[in-house]
């Protein structure tokens, strides 16, 4: 692993398990945790080899291989991904850095069609590393892949210096929204749902 992720210099000591049991507690209340799968699932042939980009209990990964999807998430975090693996058995949980992202050691080298990258998660990786991040999700995609991002706008990431990184990562801006369920972009929005391709040539 690389530097800390400000997952875990910036949350409270057991932040983790707080939130593997928000999640869990959520689900049993029938919450609908599935948007972001719903999104995904639309962009993407059926039967598609998707990237959960730091996965966290895998909720997401979750619904889009209930949807026929095959999935491998990744977080960081040991605890979210044992969480995952408990909960939701199908998907392949891994632990990774996203900033040093390398699945083919880790035994999956075939590219990806789509990733996607919810839950603040581009917030949360360490400091100075959100381009590395967008690249490396980038040479897992396979050309003509996408990537779904989403993270508030409020968080310390300004769009102005995500969509640098993401053009320096390789990245073409596709689309962008207001939210999951594709409301308008406004630029006052206080979060931002953007859709990235990864060009052929």
């Amino acid at each position: 692993m690389g530097k800390p992720t400000r997952w875990v210099t910036d949350t409270k000591p057991g932040h983790s398990q707080w939130y593997i049991d928000r999640f869990r507690r959520l689900a049993a209340e029938g919450a609908d945790l599935a948007g972001e799968a719903r999104l995904l699932d639309a962009l993407v042939p059926p039967g598609a080899r998707i990237l959960d980009a730091g996965s966290g209990t895998g909720r997401i990964g979750a619904e889009l291989a209930a949807r026929g999807h095959r999935v491998v998430g990744v977080d960081a975090d040991p605890a979210l991904i044992e969480a995952a693996g408990a909960d939701h058995p199908g998907p392949r949980w891994l632990v990774a850095d996203l900033a040093e992202l390398d699945l083919a050691a880790q035994g999956e080298p075939e590219p990806f069609d789509a990733a996607v990258c919810a839950g603040n998660v581009l917030t949360f990786v360490a400091p100075n590393t959100e381009r590395a991040v967008l690249a490396r999700i980038a040479a897992h995609l396979r050309p003509d892949g996408i990537l779904v991002v989403g993270f508030g706008t409020d968080r310390g990431y300004p769009l102005t210096e995500f969509d640098a990184d993401a053009v320096a990562a390789g990245f073409r801006l596709e689309h962008r929204f207001a939210t999951w369920d594709l409301r308008p972009w406004r630029d006052d929005a206080d979060f931002a749902v953007t859709v990235l391709r990864k060009p052929v040539n």
